[in-house]
């Protein structure tokens, strides 16, 4: 029975809490990012379609993630 230990209601809000809260806390350090940055990163990377700073902010977003993980965990 250890296989759908994760279907118990507990077990299952308390994983749908720590993935609302680590959209979050991914969310307000894209902002700050964004907001520190000399130039609009969302409209460099979506209106001017700069690659190279698209793999930055992808490579900042996976930074974010892993640490973020690493804290719910």
């Amino acid at each position: 029975m250890m296989g759908i230990e994760w279907l118990r209601p507990a077990a299952f809000l308390g994983s749908i809490l720590y993935a609302l809260i680590g959209v979050v806390i991914f969310w307000l350090c894209f902002v700050i990012i964004d907001k520190i940055t000399p130039t609009d990163l969302w409209a460099e990377i979506v209106e001017k379609q700069n690659v190279a700073l698209g793999m930055v902010v992808a490579a900042m977003c996976l930074g974010v993630s892993i640490i973020v993980a690493a804290a719910i965990h």
